[in-house]
């Protein structure tokens, strides 16, 4: 019994490792979480085949094999998903990989984006360090009502 390296705590045989043989994955998390299990152990024909093909033209393998060798992962958390379940044909996966890169702590977050060709997965590409989305604020003057609904200005009330 061996715990998956995608830290999901289930068992590799019940986890990646199906997919890592060859099976498709179901979901665009499933590929995922494979590919990082893939990242983990070094599995580069994995990753090279799980890349959706105009990806390649920016695949460096040379680049991420020697990240690989320099980096030992520390952590997966999956934070958002965005389709990507066994009915739909895209999806994105927001997670941030825990590593330490020549003995330094590192996060890798990223919002990848997968797309489903023939039933099977691919990643398409990700953004590193997504922004969230802005803020908006809306001022409330000192004499306009509150916004609380007490009938009270704003001055009176909350902005006491």
């Amino acid at each position: 019994m061996t715990l998956c390296a995608c830290m999901s705590g289930r068992e590799t045989d019940s986890c990646c490792g199906p997919v890592l043989a060859g099976q498709p994955a179901k979901t665009a998390e499933a590929l995922m979480r494979a590919r990082f299990c893939a990242f983990t152990s070094g599995n580069m024909d994995f990753l090279d085949r799980t890349l959706a093909p105009e990806s390649k033209d920016d695949y460096d393998r040379e680049e991420l094999k020697e990240t690989i060798e320099n980096a030992k992962p520390q952590g997966l958390e999956v934070r958002k998903l965005e389709g990507g379940q066994e009915g739909d044909s895209e999806g994105m996966v927001e997670f941030v990989a825990r590593l330490k890169v020549h003995g330094e702590p590192m996060a890798h977050h990223e919002r990848a984006f997968f797309r489903r060709e023939n039933g099977i997965w691919l990643y398409v590409d990700g953004e590193v360090n997504p922004k969230g989305q802005p803020r908006h604020v809306e001022k409330v003057g000192r004499n306009d009502p509150c916004s609380c609904g007490s009938g009270k200005k704003y001055k009176k009330c909350c902005g006491a």
